[in-house]
């Protein structure tokens, strides 16, 4: 079930995931497995530090707590699950699949997620360094009170993306897709490549007089007093 959020005026808003998770069962198993099949599972403070679970199907779960550290789920499927308190550097989600999932108040450093799809996917709270969204696929996608630090959405394409009272610190744009971006929300806007792609988002009048010094100096304009 999702609930659409407001936008506004020409912008189309992000539907938002409603996880409603059924009665879980505690995980007991000893490690995650390449193409495993996870159902209906609470993970709970569990140490998941390099383990494998490439190709994995996670349905109706919940992940709390849990250190993410080197973890491979390359190709993975995270469906209908919520995400709370995951921390880890270089977790390894390239090329998977987001679907109706929440995570809040992660720290992250280096996820990768090149090439993954994102779809009705919330992310709330906690601070993410270097995320990678590489040439990934983004849609209905909110990022809500969060940090973000030098996210690389290099060739990636965004649609209907919100950023809500969230810190966007170097983002990479270059190359990248957007449509109906909605960015006036955000804290703070940086962008270290690929102004020339906000052509499809949305931003306030103060963030537009943040950027022009960038916006100035990539058309060549001398502005003096």
């Amino acid at each position: 079930m999702v609930r659409r959020a407001a936008g506004g005026p020409g912008v189309k808003g992000a539907r938002r995931p409603q996880v409603r998770l059924p009665v879980l069962e505690p995980y007991e198993g000893g490690g995650l497995e390449p193409d495993g099949d996870y159902d209906g599972l609470d993970f709970r403070e569990r140490d998941l530090t390099g383990q494998d679970g490439s190709g994995a199907r996670f349905m109706d779960c919940a992940v709390t707590d849990c250190a993410l550290d080197g973890t491979r789920l390359r190709h993975a499927r995270i469906l209908d699950s919520v995400l709370g308190g995951v921390r880890g550097v270089g977790t390894d989600l390239a090329e998977a699949t987001l679907r109706d999932v929440e995570l809040t108040d992660t720290r992250l450093g280096g996820p990768q997620l090149h090439g993954a799809v994102l779809e009705r996917v919330l992310i709330r709270g906690g601070k993410i360094d270097y995320l990678n969204l590489r040439t990934a696929r983004l849609r209905d996608v909110v990022f809500e009170g969060c940090v973000l630090v030098e996210p690389d959405f290099g060739g990636a394409r965004l649609e209907r993306v919100e950023f809500v009272d969230c810190a966007l610190k170097g983002a990479d744009l270059h190359a990248a897709t957007l449509v109906d971006v909605d960015l006036r929300g955000a804290a703070s806007v940086e962008i270290s490549r690929g102004l020339d792609r906000l052509a499809g988002a949305v931003i306030s009048p103060a963030q537009l007089l943040d950027l022009a010094p960038a916006l100035a100096a990539q058309w060549g304009i001398r502005v003096e007093g």
